[in-house]
Formats: structure tokens, sequence, C-alpha cells
């Protein structure tokens, strides 16, 4: 990291010299942002991971700029065209658009018009003109007419001139400023059907015929257009009304009226229509679709988040039917750790005689296995088989739980579930997977691509490098929020934590596997390759329930071990007895423990970790109880008032799944009684909600939903126990710097 940016980072946000040094410093030493967010926090001033974020991205983006900087100014050199005022405006340059703008005159380029007309020594008639003189043009240029130069009369002189003229208007840095916030701000986004392709492209028919301001283009309706353009469905422009730009540049660059004026006028129509039209069009294109991508990844962070922080229903033992009806439904066994311990296969759907065989099976490995709760995936049959098992008879209280099997079929021929489960089938690690999601759902999805989640909007269509870094810093900010028990993750969950990856999480596992679980945090020391600095960044993530040291167990980073230490001399007690007796931890004066590097916030979250070690962020676990009777699309009619769960957020809406085996669509604008810009602002993946449904579409299989209450009142549609006002305010991917960043970028 570069810390030449800190005085310009700090001022565009408004954070403090000092804090972006410190960050900048940290992350080039080897830090990861979850441990600078966690446990550096008197360093930044307790920046959240958002804010560090920030700070990284845009000192490698003003990196990237210097660096195109200097190739410029290279070249520019070597070319000798680098002049004092050249070099002072490419010094000057705050933006890649600008840089790129002050070198396109110099840039080697491939043969033009231009270039061609100046070979044929026309460049001082062009320049004659460009002075807009009260001169005859045609006698101007009579003197450079030259068959031997292909030069052949007058108007061939002209032609030339004229051309250089364009490509001078094209090249000038002012006009090219002024074409692309006119292309910003007035251009319209048209989209036509290509001919012959309407029937083949009938799911985009809403675009045949379409046209808006790209200003007001939200992402979804934009990366919709493009991927009906790159299907050959549709052709899409952007541009501007043409006068507009044709009197802008004429203001610029046409003075008067005398017949040279006239030639320049020309030259300036022609720069427009043949050069500054496609490449602002070009440019235009690009930045709309960099904003769609960056607002459709913005979305599918936030509802991946929400995924893989939702409630776990925790070390329970499961039994989990991936279910299906000629096939039959797969069933196994897993115990409160997740180990498989049984499999098997019934026909509940196939006849009555299967279906009494069926419900035998399962209620004798109910109690065989001591099941405390049943998980079925929400695919085909997946109501059906719900209205089965819950007429088990066993002999205790067992859950009945739809679990979303998104990605299920993905993890189950991976290699991951290939390595994890070598002598089963496809099948039974499905059934696996959803099993486990029920019990945890974030250290089961973190071995599936979060593209396959199905959470995402657009998510194969957009920039899929910076598509990834987003979600791999979703996923690592969960994991590591979460903690992870070192001595049961997965290969797959340890690779998220901070300061590991994919090689230590392979060693950590493999010295399990070796020496058996790990007795301490100091002991993952004795892990290969395992050095000081990963221990630093990993070890206040990392638990080991039932370690002597109950610090092993909860979030307080070993390096402040002494601190805790010394707590409970000063108490006359053991740090047990800090751990487990509330009535000793209120006797704590932190402000005593005050020193140079052990500030306030780290006191404070070392409090908050002895009162309840290792807990656990995410909220209780709690069942949705679909209504009886509605299992198919077909059993719908408008005015019925649902339970459902949301499953997706996207920019015009949230999809729910109400047990019919299709999830309904509620347009943002019915999600509430008042406007809702952002869906994001009042639902979240995986919260239980009561939804009106307004119309069904059996054909194209669309259910339409509404979060209104009928009589437009106070909003009944959200239940009560998820009406949280945007539910984590530091959510590390709500970004309070929105405005900013549009700003700056």
């Amino acid at each position: 990291m570069n810390s030449k940016y800190e005085q310009k980072i700090a001022q565009e946000v408004g954070f403090a010299v000092k804090q972006v040094d410190a960050v900048l410093t940290l992350l080039s030493e080897g830090a990861t942002i979850p441990f600078i967010a966690r446990y550096r926090k008197e360093a930044t001033d307790s920046l959240d991971e958002v804010e560090i974020a920030y700070i990284r991205d845009r000192s490698t983006q003003l990196e990237e700029l210097d660096r195109r900087r200097e190739v410029i100014l290279k070249s520019l050199r070597d070319q000798e065209n680098l002049t004092d005022d050249l070099a002072k405006k490419v010094y000057e340059a705050e933006s890649l658009a600008v840089l790129e703008d002050l070198y396109l005159p110099f840039k080697p380029k491939r043969r033009t018009r231009a270039s061609m007309a100046k070979a044929k020594g026309l460049e001082p008639l062009a320049q004659a003109l460009f002075d807009q003189k009260p001169h005859d043009p045609s006698i101007l240029a009579a003197p450079f007419v030259d068959p031997e130069k292909e030069v052949l009369c007058v108007e061939d002189a002209l032609s030339g001139a004229r051309d250089i003229i364009a490509e001078w208007v094209a090249e000038n840095q002012r006009a090219r400023e002024a074409m692309r916030k006119l292309f910003s701000d007035k251009g319209i986004l048209i989209s036509k059907v290509n001919s012959g392709k309407e029937e083949a492209g009938t799911k985009h028919s809403d675009y045949f015929d379409w046209s808006e301001p790209i200003k007001a283009a939200p992402s979804h309706r934009i990366l919709a257009m493009r991927r009906g353009e790159n299907e050959d469905i549709l052709t899409l422009r952007i541009t501007p009304d043409e006068s507009q730009a044709l009197n802008l540049l004429e203001a610029m660059f046409v003075k008067g009226d005398s017949a040279a004026s006239d030639q320049v006028k020309k030259a300036v129509h022609d720069s427009y229509k043949r050069l500054l039209c496609h490449a602002m069009e070009t440019e235009i294109r690009m930045t709309s679709k960099k904003a769609a991508d960056e607002e459709a990844i913005r979305i599918f962070a936030g509802n991946l988040r929400q995924l893989l922080l939702s409630p776990p229903l925790g070390q329970k033992n499961i039994l989990a039917i991936d279910p299906g009806f000629r096939t039959g439904c797969k069933v196994v066994c897993l115990d409160s750790q997740g180990k498989l311990l049984h499999t098997d296969t019934v026909f509940p759907h196939t006849s009555e005689l299967k279906l009494r065989q069926a419900g035998k099976t399962l209620e004798t490995l109910c109690n065989r296995f001591d099941v405390d709760a049943i998980a079925i995936g929400n695919g085909t049959a997946g109501r059906e088989t719900q209205v089965f098992v819950q007429r088990l008879s066993v002999d205790r209280k067992i859950q009945v739980i739809m679990v979303n099997e998104s990605g299920a079929s993905v993890y189950s021929a991976s290699e991951a579930g290939r390595e994890e489960f070598p002598d089963h089938d496809l099948t039974v690690r499905g059934a696996v997977s959803i099993g486990r999601r029920l019990m945890d759902p974030l250290a089961e999805l973190v071995k599936i691509d979060p593209k396959s989640i199905g959470v995402g909007q657009y998510q194969h269509d957009v920039d899929q490098k910076a598509l990834k870094k987003s979600l791999d810093g979703v996923v690592a900010s969960c994991v590591n929020r979460v903690g992870v028990e070192v001595n049961t993750a997965s290969r797959q969950l340890l690779t998220y934590v901070s300061g590991l990856g994919p090689q230590l999480a392979k060693n950590i596992v493999r010295h399990r596997e070796e020496n058996g679980p790990f007795a301490s945090r100091t002991a993952l020391l004795d892990v290969h390759r395992l050095g000081a600095k990963a221990f630093e960044q990993a070890a206040g993530f990392l638990r080991i329930n039932g370690a002597k040291n109950p610090l092993d167990a909860s979030a307080v980073h070993p390096e402040s071990y002494p601190v805790v230490e010394t707590m409970a001399r000063d108490l006359k007690c053991s740090v047990r007895d800090l751990v487990e007796n509330e009535t000793i931890r209120k006797k704590i004066h932190k402000e005593k423990y005050v020193t140079e590097t052990v500030g306030l916030p780290t006191l404070n979250d070392i409090l908050t970790e002895l009162a309840k070690p290792g807990r656990d962020p995410r909220e209780q676990f709690e069942n949705i109880a679909f209504k009886e009777g509605i299992e198919k699309i077909e059993d719908l009619e408008p005015g019925m008032t649902l339970p459902g769960v949301v499953t997706n957020i996207v920019a015009f809406g949230a999809f729910v799944d109400i047990g019919v085996h299709q999830d309904g669509l509620v347009h943002v604008s019915q999600m509430a009684d008042h406007f809702v810009k952002d869906p994001n602002e009042v639902i979240k993946v995986y919260q239980k909600v009561s939804v009106r449904v307004l119309g069904v579409d059996l054909e194209r299989k669309r259910i339409s939903l509404s979060l209104k209450s009928e009589n437009s009142g106070a909003g009944k549609g959200l239940q009560s126990n998820n009406r949280k006002k945007n539910a984590e305010k530091k959510n590390p991917f709500n970004n309070p710097f929105g405005n900013v960043l549009k700003k700056i970028s």
C-alpha cells in the first residue's frame, strides 16, 4: 500500500489522516480487514469493515491512476511532445478519463482519414480554415492541389482539411468533457428487437420497443437489455438528442458566419456523427454497465450476507430428506455434529402401499437415531413430502422444517462433496447438505460457489472478477463475525478465517486428523507452516470449546490474555471466575487497564466477551409453517393471505416462498404502505412475512404478492418479530459512503 494517498483519501470522506495511515500500514503488513476492524480499533479509531475496505480500494485506484500517469508521461517524453503546460495538466488529472483525453491527440493510432490528409500536407490548410478569418476557402485551398499527392481539386483539399479539423474536435479535452456530460445527463437508452427475432426472444418482449433516460435506468433493466443484446435479440443505442450535441460543439468551435466558419461547421458535424458520438456512446455504455454491475453486486452481496447469517437450528440430530416423486425421497440421518449415520430411500408418492412403508421407515429412523428435527428440501415434491412427514407417529415431538435447497445439487457434484463422501452418490450428498444447512447455514453454504446459492440478480452478466471479490469478502466477513470451532470446522470454512487461506486450512485439518483435537489456541502454532503472523490474524476468530483456558472459546484475542489475567489477579480470582461470575465482573474498573496499546474499545470488547464468551451473533431459529392445503400454484386465489419467507431480494422487489414450489414476487411498489426506494430498507433474506396474493399467472407460473395492508393502514405485512428497522446498522455491505463513492468515481 502506498501511504502517499493518506491526505487525499482522508479529505474525500472526512477521516483523520492518522486513521487512513493506520489502515494502509496494517494492510501493507498483511493484516486482513476483519482483523483490523475487530482487533485494531485503537489504531484506526474504530473504523468498521466497509470504511477499511473503502480506504484499501481507493488507495488501489489511486495507485493504478498514477501508474497510467507515468506511462503517459514517458510516452509523451519519448515523442518529445511533453511541454510544461501539458505536464502540469497530466499531473493534475484526477481521473482516468481526463488522463486519456489529454493523451488522446498524441496517442499512437491506426491510419485515419485525418492522418492521411496530414500526409498529403493539408494540415496548414486545416489550421487556416480553423482560424476562421474572412478568406475565401477555395483561394486558401488552391495551393494545396497536387495530383501526385492525390489531391486532385480544391474540394479534395477542403475535404482533407475538414477531416483534420474533425479529428481535432474529437480529441479536444473540453469537447469530450462536454459530450461526456451530455451523454450522461441527457442520453436516452433505446432498445429495439432485431428483425425476425420476436418469437425467439419472447422473454425479452418488454424491451422490443423501449426507451428511457440512461440516467434513470435501473441496474436490472440495463443488465436485462444487455443480455438481450448479447443473445442477438435486441439492438441497443445510448445517445442524446443530436441537435443538442451539435449546438454544444458549434458554440465551442464555430466563430461567426464566414465561409471558413461554414467549413468548420461541416467538420464539427462530421466529427460528432463519425467520431465523437460513437466514442461517447461506447464510454457511456461502459460506465452504465459498470454502475449496473456495482448495483447488482451490492444487492447480491447484501442478500448473501443475510443468508449466511440466517439463524442456525444448532447441534441437533437431523433426519434430512431430498424429496422426489418417481425417483423417491433420499433420506439421511445426521448426528449433532453433522456426521452421516445412515442413508435410505422411501417412495411415499407412488402408491398407498409405498406410502405406508415409507411412514414406517421414517418412524423407525426417528426413534432409532433420536431425531430432533426433520429437514425437507423445498424443491420438487417438497410440500407433498412435508404433509406426509407431518402425519408420522413418533415417540416425541419433532420439528418438521422446510429448507431452501438452492445450491445443494451444486455441492453434491462438487469436488468438496466428492472429497467428503467419495462412496456415496449425488442424492446422498444433496440430502446431507440440506440437513447440515438447517443445523448451520454458514458452515454448509461456504462449500458452495456463492453464485449458485440463488440470491443474486444477473450474477452471470456482471463483471465476474468484481463479483468474486465482493462475495468472497462477504463470506469472509460472516465467517469471522460468527467465529469458527477449529476442532469441527471443514476445510472450506477454515479457508475463510482471517489469515489462513486454502493451504493452511488444509494443514489444520490434516494436523487435527493425525494428532486429535486441538487442546488450546497456542497448539495451532504446531500446524505446518502456520507461523506467528498467521496465528495473530486467525487466533481471535478460532474457537476451542472445552479448552482449559475459557478464553480459547471466546473472541478475546490471545494478545489480550495478559490483560484479563491481570484483572483476575487484581480481583484475587481465576479467569474462569471472571467468565462465570457476573458479580465479580462488575467490580472491574476498565479505565485502570488502559495503556498505549490497549484502549477502551478493546477493553469494552473484552468485557462483552467475558459476559458471553463465544456467543453466536445470529438470531434465534424460528420455523416457518406454510398454510395447510396450499401446496401448489393451482391452489392459490387472489386475496389469500399466506405466511412466507423471503428467499431473494432484487432491485425491483423481493421473491417470497409461500410453499407452492414457485416463489412469488413482491414488487417494490407493493412492499409497504409508504414509498420504498430500496427493498432492503424494509425486508431481509430469510425474513418471515405475511403476504397477500394479488394475482396468479398459471401459464407463465408467475405469482404477484403484496406486503401492503388491505386498507393501506400501518403496513401489516411484516411479522412483528421481524419488524426491526434496518436490522444491522453496522452491516459492512450497507455502504455509508455510497454518495461519496459515486462522486469520486
